[in-house]
């Protein structure tokens, strides 16, 4: 019986595979993403797998959380895996053809080489996931506005007022969104607690903390703070071909929120942070460039941050200047 299992999960189904010990593969295809394809699971591993299998699964959005639940709640140790890491693992097996079943089996292949590096994953709470939600839905409204004042600068008279009135009905939702998030937040001590940590910071407002705690969820799950700003995918990734040499980029391997919305709270920090803005002089006196000069101070306002977060201690300058 095996003691890892693959799990390749999309919006209506999922994948099993686990490796048994003469190297072959058994999977089950097609399971449907529901209630009845989560108990088709359980009594299939129930033959098939030990009762501290590890279930091992890509994070696909928010596809994989009603089955990583269920069998958590079942008792199965579940880790829930970057997508990242699997892609990095398929090209080093040189894999060439991708179906569910094939991923399946590579996200098995890869928990029972791992099997010792793999962290269990647990729910969150039902606040943080509220949170998240809130923030993410608020993304998208802004998102969906903006749109639409790019269409009025070049639509016809005809179908302006028509933009107009679902730009209006935005900016209402967009306000009662912000509003949401506003008493989700004081509602509940924990969160209110890291948003006055986290607005202690120059730089960062109201709408920032709130980004920042429903991405980053538990702060403490982190073991640094360079575990953080690799999750937002802001860490330097030297890059060198041919004749490009020392040529660094951010990753842009993690979350796309967390940067997006860092972006523009570094500027104000690079002015009147002084944290920030010594870092960012000394990086303009060394002839950095100016995107790697901001780039540099989103990482710096994640390690502060996480810094807060973890001490339970507002903002200190002297503190952040001398680290």
């Amino acid at each position: 019986m095996s003691s890892v299992v693959g799990i390749d999960i999309a919006k209506g189904s999922f994948d099993i595979a686990t490796l048994q010990i003469n190297d072959k593969y058994r999977t089950k295809a097609r399971l449907p993403n529901n209630p009845k394809g989560f108990d088709a699971l359980q009594a299939w591993l129930g033959k098939h797998a030990t009762a501290d299998a590890w279930l091992v699964m890509e994070a696909t959005g928010i596809y994989h959380l009603a089955l990583a639940e269920h069998m958590y709640n079942l008792g199965y140790q579940v880790a829930v895996i970057n997508p990242a890491c699997i892609s990095s693992y398929a090209k080093s097996q040189l894999q060439r053809v991708k179906t569910d079943k094939v991923d399946a089996k590579l996200i098995a292949l890869y928990g029972q080489r791992h099997k010792d590096e793999l962290v269990a994953w647990q729910p969150e709470p039902l606040a943080q996931r509220r949170l998240r939600a809130l923030v993410r839905r608020l993304e998208d409204l802004k998102g969906l506005e903006q749109m639409e004042q790019n269409r009025l600068d070049v639509s016809d008279a005809s179908v302006q007022g028509s933009i107009r009135s679902v730009i209006q009905h935005l900016e209402q939702e967009i306000t009662a969104t912000l509003k949401a998030i506003k008493e989700h937040i004081d509602d509940d001590p924990d969160l209110r607690g890291q948003r006055e940590l986290l607005v202690s910071i120059d730089g960062i407002s109201d709408k920032t903390a709130a980004l920042i705690m429903a991405e980053l969820a538990n702060p403490l799950r982190f073991k640094s703070s360079r575990a953080v700003v690799a999750f937002a995918g802001l860490n330097p990734r030297l890059q060198e071909s041919g004749k490009h040499k020392g040529h660094v980029r951010i990753s842009r391997t993690g979350s796309a929120s967390l940067r997006a919305g860092l972006y523009m709270p570094a500027l104000v920090a690079m002015t009147h942070n002084p944290a920030v803005k010594a870092l960012s002089e000394r990086l303009k006196a060394k002839g950095k460039p100016g995107k790697q000069i901001v780039c540099a101070a989103m990482r710096k306002l994640l390690h502060i941050a996480y810094g807060v977060l973890k001490s339970g201690k507002p903002f200190d300058a002297q503190l952040a200047i001398a680290h």
